[in-house]
């Protein structure tokens, strides 16, 4: 299963590479594999490393809005995991590891 959360393009440099921001969080992701031009201030959705397409900046929004919503609704849940913790530089967190205090199912 692929979780795709839409990213920003924030900067694109001279080898087709951009920095994008992924709920707070920035990385350089490869456009080589777009089928269509990308510029700054576009949405696109990202796996392993590479920008796969463009997202409308109205769906990018909505999309955003429900993440945050699951973020906030999982921190009540799980220990107050803030949004900004569901993703690191490597992609989108699936799951919380285990503490050694907490049982988990």
């Amino acid at each position: 299963m692929c979780l795709a959360i839409p990213s920003k393009v924030l900067k694109i440099d001279e080898n087709n590479m951009a920095e994008v921001d992924t709920l707070g969080v920035k990385r350089v992701v490869s456009l080589d594999l777009m089928p269509e031009p990308v510029s700054v201030g576009d949405y696109v959705l990202i796996h392993v490393g590479y920008a796969m397409g463009k997202i409308d900046e109205k769906e990018a929004l909505e999309s955003l809005e429900v993440y945050k919503k699951l973020a906030e609704a999982a921190a009540l849940e799980e220990d107050e995991i803030p949004p900004e913790k569901l993703v690191n530089e490597d992609g989108p967190l699936l799951y919380k590891p285990p503490s050694e205090d907490k049982e988990w199912i």
